[in-house]
């Protein structure tokens, strides 16, 4: 198994040292997916953490191995050779990685079904930017809403391309994320996933006609149920338009509530 392709390793020390003092981890479980050459890792264990490092690349395990053999030996630096989206996790308390641009979505939304306190993660500039359009706006997706149902986003630092090897094409932002449980009761968390990414995977489709195109997703029945259910005025709208309240109506109503 080979490291992704777009793993940039981020060189730039200001940057480094920023990062991992956005969040106090002095004695707490630290979790790092793609350590790469351990510049981060060395942050993190320097300020107190006891960190569990995700690497895919088994030639990085390997160095990582040899340059934290004292922090391994001690019990402070866990490495985990393996990919991050299905590895098996030992429990943690924070999340700080430098996530490949390639597996952001996948790997996020894994950690907020895991669960953590804090995360401080980069990703590229524009992926961000969609993690928090607002909606109705035209940013606004399926990963818009799932991150903002069960968590809030905050920018913290923008980083050019200089500041990696290789450099990549594009920025980067290190943001925030902490979670918190949905602002609108949600009957069915598995249905909920569910409509949103039916709903966002026909966005150009009213909600009525993208619900019936779900029907390898949902039983019919449950499909006419809700749509007999809910307002006209939600039916004829898109799903780029609705707020997190009305994805939760709709589920809700699929789910027999």
């Amino acid at each position: 198994m080979s490291a992704p392709k777009d793993q940039h390793f981020l060189v730039n020390k200001r940057a480094v040292e920023k990062i991992a003092g956005f969040v106090d981890v002095s004695g707490r479980r630290v979790l790092e997916i793609g350590p790469g050459e351990g510049i981060l890792t060395r942050a993190l264990l320097d300020r107190g953490a006891s960190v569990i490092a995700v690497e895919v690349d088994p030639a990085l395990v390997e160095e990582l191995e040899v340059t934290f053999a004292g922090e391994i030996e001690e019990g402070r630096l866990e490495i985990i050779r393996g990919d991050a989206k299905k590895v098996d996790i030992p429990p943690f308390d924070i999340v700080v990685a430098n996530l490949p641009y390639s597996v952001s979505s996948k790997i996020t939304f894994r950690l907020l079904e895991i669960g953590f306190e804090v995360a401080i993660l980069m990703y590229q500039k524009e992926f961000a930017q969609r993690m928090i359009a607002p909606p109705g706006t035209p940013n606004v997706g399926r990963l818009s809403v799932m991150v903002q149902t069960y968590a809030s986003v905050k920018p913290l630092l923008d980083l050019s391309p200089s500041s990696f090897r290789p450099k990549p094409q594009v920025r980067s932002w290190v943001v925030r994320i902490t979670p918190h449980e949905p602002p609108y009761p949600i009957a069915d968390r598995e249905v909920y996933a569910d409509v949103v990414r039916v709903l966002f995977s026909h966005r150009r489709k009213t909600v009525r006609k993208g619900l019936r195109s779900g029907k390898d997703t949902f039983p019919p029945q449950a499909i006419e149920r809700a749509i007999a259910d809910l307002p006209d005025d939600l039916l004829q709208r898109r799903p780029e338009d609705l707020a997190l309240e009305e994805f939760a109506t709709i589920a809700n109503k699929m789910s027999g509530g």
